[in-house]
């Protein structure tokens, strides 16, 4: 209950965050091009609001809606969420928005998407301002990497390390080593010491949405963190700090290790539980033979503190450095985020859709800042692409009625834009129901 909760709240100030900031754009755009905004609201508030309030001399009431679907700002003069159709049949006030200039709409119109990426630009500059940047070079991950039983079935081995895709370099675990890969023809890895290709088919990432297991992880390591006093890996004389390397002469990781163990548990005599253990102290290595006790277990446990497992690089940002490198980072994730669109269209990417529960998801258990300002700053980018689809009811429809309007010198007539919201707001929300209806079938199976 503790993890969903903290979840929860994570979701909710990230979502406030950035529709706040979403309809804000809408808003000052407005207000710079002196339209009248009628309400600004965060989230939807259908029949009634918990909490709204109207300054003395304002134009604008502002409240906070009880479905927490988005919000909205309401400008007069323009046909939107609210579908106030008898506002348009009144004659056409100055202050409207129907009143102002094709390319003033248009920059009222892009001015949440617009915010919205700034927004997380912003952020990422400050994430690597504040904490810089970690990561683990792929090249030097001294195990290599474990992979899904998809990825084996086309040619990877746990423990390839990965080297380039088509001839490009794979530097870095994650989002943009997974699109090099499946767009991809071939890749290259070095097993044991000798480089290796592995061919990509074509429905690479198809195969893999199927599969829903992660690609491949890094194999980490056996690193004694603790032992047990008086128990076989103590009497053998084993150490905190020993890195394990064999199992009875075949190389072993931390998962390989707790695997094979429970294996042997499960078919282990008194006559065969002698175990031949290989490890690195200081750089010198040696192997030991020891008496496992009658489970199996040997009395240590192992450390997974990646920083001190695997060789972690780390750049450090000033304020002026990060600003840059924050928009670059930016960009990078737009245009994965944009590469990867084409796969939602597919029978496996449509079953991949998640709704609140998969975004709630990705936030972290436990409270972490970092990982809160960067999955905000990625949700940013995704809001801030989703709404600029070509979709009535969303900021991208408008603004493709709006650019028809500029290239044919005419308006979309009024009813032609109130059947256009509806289509739009009953794609939406079937979008909407569909996305969180994979979310229960993924919570009940």
């Amino acid at each position: 209950m503790e993890t969903f909760l903290i979840r929860t709240l994570q979701l909710i100030m990230s979502l406030s965050l950035l529709v706040i900031v979403h309809e804000g754009g809408h808003f000052l755009f407005a207000r710079l091009f002196k339209t009248r905004v009628e309400k600004f609201c965060l989230f939807f508030d259908p029949w009634f609001t918990l909490f709204k309030f109207k300054p003395k001399n304002s134009e604008t009431e502002y409240g906070i809606g009880w479905l927490p679907l988005g919000g909205y700002v309401k400008i007069a003069g323009m046909i939107d969420e609210s579908m106030d159709t008898e506002q348009m049949k009144q004659p056409v006030q100055s202050w409207e928005f129907r009143a102002k200039p094709a390319w003033q709409r248009l920059l009222i119109m892009v001015g949440g998407v617009l915010f919205n990426f700034l927004l997380a630009l912003f952020i990422y500059s400050m994430i690597l301002f504040t904490w810089g940047d970690e990561y683990v070079p792929l090249q030097k991950a001294p195990l290599g990497m474990d992979f899904n039983e998809t990825a084996k079935a086309i040619g990877f081995r746990d423990g390839d390390i990965l080297v380039s895709a088509d001839g490009v370099p794979l530097e870095r675990y994650g989002g943009d080593m997974l699109t090099s890969i499946v767009d991809a023809r071939q890749v290259t890895v070095l097993r044991n010491g000798q480089e290796a290709s592995v061919y990509i088919p074509e429905d690479m990432m198809e195969r893999l949405l199927a599969d829903s297991i992660r690609f491949a992880s890094f194999r980490y390591p056996f690193v004694i963190d603790s032992i047990a006093p008086g128990r076989p890996a103590a009497l053998a004389g084993l150490q905190p700090g020993d890195s394990v390397t064999q199992l009875d002469g075949r190389n072993i990781a931390y998962f390989d290790f707790k695997e094979e163990m429970l294996n042997r548990q499960k078919a282990a005599t008194p006559d065969n539980r002698l175990i031949s253990l290989t490890y690195v102290r200081a750089g010198v290595t040696d192997t030991v033979t020891l008496a496992t006790d009658s489970l199996y277990q040997i009395g240590i446990v192992a450390s997974m503190q990646t920083d001190r497992l695997l060789p972690v690089v780390k750049k450090e940002y000033g304020f002026f450095a990060s600003i840059p490198a924050g928009v670059t980072l930016g960009v990078n994730t737009l245009k994965g985020y944009v590469g990867q669109m084409k796969y939602l269209f597919s029978k496996e990417g449509a079953k991949q859709l998640g709704g609140f529960g998969t975004i709630g998801s990705i936030f972290p258990a436990t409270w972490d800042w970092y990982q809160f300002w960067y999955m905000t700053a990625f949700l940013s980018i995704i809001l801030a692409f989703m709404n600029i689809l070509p979709i009535p009811a969303l900021d991208g429809g408008h603004v493709l009625f709006l650019i028809y309007e500029i290239v044919a010198r005419r308006k979309p007539s009024d009813k032609f834009m109130e059947r256009a919201q509806m289509v739009g707001m009953f794609l939406l929300f079937g979008l909407i129901i569909w996305a969180n209806f994979n979310d229960i079938l993924r919570f009940l199976f």
